[in-house]
C-alpha cells in the first residue's frame, strides 16, 4: 500500500491542475485528484476522503470559502484540513480570520512554488497528525 498523501486540488483554471497536480505527484509523496467546480470538489472529498484539501478562493459559481463552509459543516468532511490558494496576497484580502473560522488551516499566493507549497501541505498533515496523537 502507498504512503502517498491523497490531495484534493479544487481549481477552476484547468491548466493550474494539470502541472500543479502533476508537479506534486513527481516529488513521490503525493496523489493528486482535481476539480475544477465547487461541487464536483465537494463530492470527490466526500467520496475519496482526501488527506488535504487545495482550494481556490476565487471561483466561479461557488467561491473558495462557500466550499470550504460547506465541507466544515459536513460531518464526512469536516476533518480535512483546507489550504487556499489565492492571487490575493495580503491577509486582509484573503480576509483570514473568516477563513479560519471555516477550518482553513494556510494560504498561499499564486503563482504557486511547489517546493513551497509541498512543504506547506506536509506541515499541516503534521498539524493534523499531531493533534490527533495528543
Amino acid at each position: 500500500m502507498s504512503d502517498r498523501k491523497r490531495i484534493l486540488l479544487i481549481d477552476d483554471e484547468k491548466d493550474f491542475c494539470f502541472f500543479m497536480g502533476r508537479n506534486l505527484e513527481q516529488t513521490g509523496e503525493f496523489e493528486v485528484m482535481t476539480a475544477s467546480q465547487g461541487r464536483e470538489g465537494i463530492n470527490l472529498a466526500r467520496e475519496k476522503n482526501p488527506d488535504l484539501i487545495l482550494l481556490d478562493i476565487n471561483m466561479p459559481q461557488m467561491s473558495g470559502p462557500e466550499i470550504a463552509e460547506i465541507l466544515f459543516h459536513d460531518q464526512r468532511t469536516k476533518h480535512i484540513p483546507v489550504i487556499f490558494l489565492t492571487a490575493v496576497v495580503t491577509r486582509e484580502e484573503v480576509g483570514i480570520e473568516a477563513i479560519k473560522k471555516i477550518g482553513g488551516r494556510s494560504f498561499i499566493a499564486k503563482p504557486v512554488d511547489t517546493g513551497k507549497l509541498a512543504g506547506c501541505i506536509k506541515s499541516v498533515l503534521n498539524e493534523k497528525k499531531e493533534s490527533v496523537e495528543i
